[in-house]
């Protein structure tokens, strides 16, 4: 096994074929060797997500069952005013909040055992269909499906891309365009960064509103299947201004 590095925009099979040829590339001699070699990856990361992904080589893909529970630590960074129908950037805004009205955070709470609700943009499958194939035809559940998830600790921390915890709406979209430019396949895109624009620049403008974003980056150590997505929206629904998942990486695999 190894654990490789999944680039944004990138889908985990993605990055476990980019990996076959570099391995390729890298080891001509075994090149053949490579190329019939069986891999998969244990543990899913989302295209607007990065970092650690687990691939499982040779005869190490018959465990991959006991990989699938392993705990994981990520950062991501949330920015509260506006929340989507993914509850990342790559998702529809459905509504603008007051950041006006934006309280003090006790990140504490969120510690501890809790059911989670799968997010309706997800892989996730009820009655034969994934959820985000039911979100797009407009026949998601009434009960979403939900799972027990547990953070063992979450924790504040700087960030060199935010200044004051700010951010200003033409940075934002300038984020948002470029990391949504690097997803492949359809994902609703353009309409999406249509919208973002809409937001972000109203009436078409050339130039930012002048508008700032509060903005929270925070490292978590979670177990199996946590969504920092969803965690981003439930704080958000929390601070009374709703929020969503701007970047989100996965720092740590604890075996």
């Amino acid at each position: 096994m190894i654990i490789t590095d999944k680039k944004l925009g990138e889908t985990p099979l993605q990055a476990l074929e980019r990996f076959r040829a570099d391995m390729i590339v890298n080891e001509p001699s075994n090149a053949a060797v490579w190329r019939a070699t069986p891999m998969t990856y244990a543990g899913r990361l989302d295209p607007m997500a990065e970092g650690a992904l687990l691939i499982l080589i040779g005869e190490e893909c018959k465990n991959k069952e006991k990989y699938l529970g392993l705990d994981k630590e990520y950062e991501v960074e949330i920015v509260f005013g506006i929340s989507t129908d993914t509850y990342d950037a790559l998702g529809l805004v459905t509504e603008t909040g007051d950041e006006k009205k934006l309280a003090r955070l006790d990140i504490s709470k969120y510690i501890g055992k809790f059911l989670q609700e799968y997010p309706p943009y997800s892989s996730k499958t009820v009655g034969g269909k994934q959820l985000h194939e039911l979100a797009r035809a407009g026949e998601l559940p009434e009960e979403m499906p939900k799972k027990e998830v547990e953070i063992y600790s979450i924790e504040k921390i700087s960030t060199d891309k935010i200044s004051a915890d700010e951010i200003s709406a033409q940075d934002l979209l300038s984020r948002i365009t470029s990391t949504i430019d690097l997803v492949q396949g359809d994902f609703r895109q353009d309409e999406i960064k249509k919208r973002w624009r809409e937001i972000l620049i109203p009436d078409n403008a050339t130039k930012s509103t002048g508008q700032l974003f509060h903005c929270l980056r925070l490292r978590v150590k979670c177990s199996s299947g946590t969504y920092m997505r969803s965690l981003a929206n439930r704080i958000g629904e929390d601070a009374g201004t709703g929020a969503f998942a701007l970047s989100i990486k996965r720092t740590r695999l604890f075996f």
